[in-house]
């Protein structure tokens, strides 16, 4: 077993626990979270693929059937879980950074929650027990609940609260299609309960089956923010701190992709599965782009963006073939790092002008061009504008969508990227380009550096993705056409 493999959950997860425990000791806090978040991306990087069984509890096979248990909360760690869990520990560090640099006297207990926060989707990348990924579900769900609750941002207490409202209807619904599932295959483990439904010894038709899988699907809804919890998924974006907003995103891919892959390993033999997946995602792309094109409020037109962004991921996943998925998987990967990059770069003209009315901006280029170009750049990867990340991942979509017989879909995703073009041009306009207004009064202060460099280290991941992407989709494919064997 690879014992590092525990520790990219063990790490940030203790981290956090001292951090609000040592909370009254500032500069010791700061040098703790900043050694640590520096460790988060090593971690994955430095450790090899395989298997951890905690307690060492090696499966056990059953002689009669031959199908392999798994006794032990088994974590597995493959090419898919580095990339993503060490594109979360570099977000981690740049939010971190942004952070401590921020505030002359930093809060512990805030820094818990983004590290719990970590800690948890590293756990739903990892684990093959569902009622672990539950557990983790859960500890995810209340740790977005106290970033955005933390924030200095009007109404975002409200906003916090709504959420957990919701979380505390969609949360026991996954639980008890997890029951259900447990009551049928007698395990939790993943892999077990993808054997015993392949294997012919559970009859998918059944009721409770169905009803499981409704059950999970209501859940991962919530999780991911895709319709009709998308209001409420970009609402809590508007409201947390805008390095918060980077990484609450962040939380939220990763919650999304976990999830479904556990449920396309046990439901995908069920044709319903894969059409309520791009159903549900058709209508994030459409009302996300069309909600954004709405807004005044810059970071509301983000959140709604980010929203119509995941329909896309969900729209590979849901087509079902390794090309699909892989695709799919790939345009999660750069949603991290691109809307990331949106968020924080936004969050320097909060700080540079206390406005985000775009109708109340202007001018701005003039004032600071760094951090307009790389929005500008990160806007076009955004719209899947060549040669960028998303053009990369979008056209691997169509072309998907065009091999499995649905043009409709290639058409849809070609149109919803145009309009996310056109909503991010016209805000860059009257942001940066048009005429300063009289009454606005923009700080005569510099960007802070930490957001300038944190723009620039998503900036240089976008570009060498869009370059080279076959750095990571023939891994991730790889990986894809295993899970589907």
């Amino acid at each position: 077993m690879n014992e590092l493999i525990p520790l990219m959950v063990i790490v940030p997860m203790m981290a956090a626990l001292l951090l609000s425990a040592f909370s009254k000791y500032d500069k010791l806090i700061k040098a703790l979270a900043f050694v640590v978040a520096l460790c988060l991306p090593l971690i994955p990087l430095l450790s090899n693929y395989g298997l951890h069984y905690f307690g060492g509890y090696e499966p056990i096979v059953d002689n009669i059937t031959n199908i392999v248990y798994h006794p032990a909360i088994t974590y597995s760690f493959d090419f898919l879980q580095q990339i993503f869990i060490g594109a979360v520990g570099i977000l981690t560090f740049l939010v971190v950074f942004i952070y401590l640099t921020k505030y002359k006297k930093v809060s512990g207990p805030y820094l818990f929650l983004l590290f719990m926060g970590t800690a948890a989707v590293t756990a739903l990348m990892l684990t093959d027990d569902i009622f672990h990924m539950f557990v983790f579900f859960e500890i995810l769900a209340l740790a977005q609940v106290g970033i955005v609750a933390a924030s200095s941002i009007d109404y975002s207490y409200e906003m916090a609260l709504k959420y957990m409202i919701l979380g505390s209807i969609g949360s026991p619904m996954m639980l008890l299609g997890i029951g259900f599932l447990l009551a049928m295959t007698g395990t939790v483990n993943v892999t077990d309960i993808v054997a015993i439904v392949h294997g012919g010894l559970l009859n998918v038709a059944s009721p409770v089956f169905l009803a499981a899988l409704g059950l999970i699907f209501f859940g991962w809804l919530y999780a991911s923010g895709l319709p009709p919890f998308h209001t409420i998924k970009s609402g809590i974006y508007s409201k947390a701190e805008p390095h918060g907003a980077a990484l609450l995103q962040s939380f939220t891919v990763i919650s999304m992709i976990s999830i479904v892959m556990i449920m396309f390993r046990i439901f995908s033999s069920l044709p319903i599965f894969e059409v309520l997946i791009v159903l549900f995602s058709v209508l994030a792309m459409i009302l996300g782009v069309s909600l954004a094109l709405m807004q005044t409020d810059f970071r509301r037109m983000i959140g709604f963006l980010a929203v119509g962004e995941l329909g896309f991921i969900g729209l590979g996943i849901g087509l079902g073939t390794q090309f699909a998925l892989t695709a799919g998987l790939f345009q999660a990967l750069n949603e991290i790092v691109i809307t990331a990059l949106l968020f924080i770069g936004f969050g320097a003209i909060v700080n540079a002008t206390n406005e985000v009315d775009t109708r109340k901006l202007g001018g701005l280029l003039a004032y600071h061009p760094k951090v307009g170009i790389m929005l500008l750049i990160g806007g076009l990867a955004m719209a899947g504008v060549p040669p960028l990340s998303g053009f990369q991942s979008k056209l691997m979509l169509v072309q998907a969508s065009l091999s499995c017989g649905y043009p409709e879909l290639s058409i849809l995703a070609i149109m919803v990227s145009i309009a996310t073009f056109v909503v991010f041009v016209k805000t860059f306009y009257v942001m940066f380009l048009r005429p300063k207004p009289h009454d606005l009064e923009v700080v005569d202060k510099e960007v802070p550096k930490a957001m300038v460099f944190a723009m620039a280290v998503l900036l240089i991941i976008i570009l060498a993705l869009g370059i080279f992407p076959d750095i990571v989709t023939s891994g991730i494919s790889n990986y894809v056409g295993g899970m589907l064997l």
